[in-house]
């Protein structure tokens, strides 16, 4: 081969891998994982932080393939608590882990979508989620986000964190005057309901609970269960924590995104965050029951807690109380009316079906494990 010939087969030899590189350069930019930062509204001792976040991240790595990655931020890292879903709205952040509940004050319906008091109309966690997916709630979510509160968000149900209790205080609570004029931290409208009630209302942050319940400020405080409570430390204040509650029985968490940024995801991974959540509802959900489980005996045993249910009086006092304020929305306001006809046709449907279709699970559960039950309830 001459020198002029084994040039010019250098020159093509680098032209072709000149080439080559640029054909894989952009293949190798589109491999490059997609990371989504997501804020939570809740503090990092929080089981909705500490176990609700693991389970989805993993299940969107995995399943994407590691295409897509979740870098996890608690509350406070980025903006306030109550601050995330206008940051993800925004662009600030890319999502945010929290409940809708928060944006009360934007519209009443947020406390619809996050699960009210009484369920509503009998919901407990799955019935709440079923209506989302089998009753047409998860439109009215997307709606209330596009138009109710004009947030360019896009939501799903993440994490059953219910029932809620009524919470630890000061003192115990034997009858529904007992609740009167008690200073309580409540968030969102449940806050509305208990002040109809007589009680005198404080609202805060989860991280701030503590700090006011030890300088007096408060006589008492809801925030979850006893999974999300213990690691929030509240038995070192208060010894008196009432368990049965009508406020909050179907809880659900959320996992919102940018509108924009989730729109510019492949379809594929749209469709891995969406079966992500409900991989985590469901994954979550049985960690969770078994969580309280484990709580309730490490307060009754190790801390010292004294736990009662609460009196029936009270129960149906915040369920009447609850009506009239729904009732109120429901004439103020159209699509909180829209959302609340919708709640109560599904719970129509299944609510008094499973009532006489599922067996008593009181009746089941003294048969095997009375004496259980009453070794953890204080008379």
């Amino acid at each position: 081969m001459t020198r002029l010939a084994s040039r010019l087969v250098l020159v093509g030899l680098i032209a072709s891998l000149v080439l080559l590189a640029v054909a894989i350069q952009p293949r190798a930019q589109a491999q490059r994982p997609i990371t989504l930062r997501v804020q939570s509204s809740v503090p990092v001792a929080s089981a909705f932080y500490a176990k609700g976040i693991p389970l989805f991240k993993e299940a969107v790595e995995k399943m994407s393939g590691g295409r897509l990655k979740i870098e996890a931020l608690p509350a406070g890292a980025i903006v306030g608590a109550f601050e995330v879903h206008d940051a993800v709205s925004r662009g600030v952040l890319d999502g945010g882990h929290t409940y809708v509940g928060y944006l009360v004050g934007k519209h009443p319906a947020a406390a619809l979508l996050v699960g009210p008091v009484g369920g509503p109309f009998g919901f407990d966690p799955w019935d709440l989620f079923a209506w989302y997916y089998e009753g047409g709630g998860l439109e009215l979510y997307q709606e209330f986000y596009r138009d109710a509160v004009k947030l360019n968000v896009v939501g799903f149900p993440l994490a059953p964190v219910s029932p809620q209790v009524l919470g630890w205080y000061k003192r115990p609570i034997t009858k529904f005057e007992d609740f009167k004029g008690l200073k309580i931290r409540v968030g969102g409208i449940v806050a509305e309901v208990y002040r109809e009630a007589g009680a005198a209302v404080v609202t805060l942050p989860g991280g701030e609970i503590l700090p006011a319940a030890e300088r007096g400020v408060i006589e008492g405080a809801e925030w979850a269960g006893p999974a999300e409570d213990m690691p929030m430390h509240f038995y070192q204040v208060w010894k008196h924590y009432h368990m049965d509650s009508v406020h909050e029985p179907s809880v659900l968490g959320e996992i919102i995104f940018n509108r924009a940024v989730f729109e510019k995801l492949p379809p594929d991974l749209q469709e891995v965050i969406r079966v992500a959540t409900q991989a985590t509802v469901a994954r979550f959900w049985a960690w969770y029951n078994v969580q309280n489980a484990r709580s309730v005996r490490t307060l009754k045993t190790e801390h010292k807690v004294n736990i009662y249910r609460t009196p029936e009086d009270l129960h149906l006092k915040i369920l009447e109380h609850w009506d009239r304020v729904a009732a109120r929305y429901s004439q103020s306001h159209p699509f909180f009316k829209k959302v609340y006809d919708s709640q109560r046709e599904f719970a129509r449907l299944v609510v008094p079906a499973r009532r006489i279709i599922h067996p008593e699970y009181r009746l089941i559960a003294e048969y095997y494990w009375k004496d259980e039950i009453g070794g953890l309830v204080t008379r």
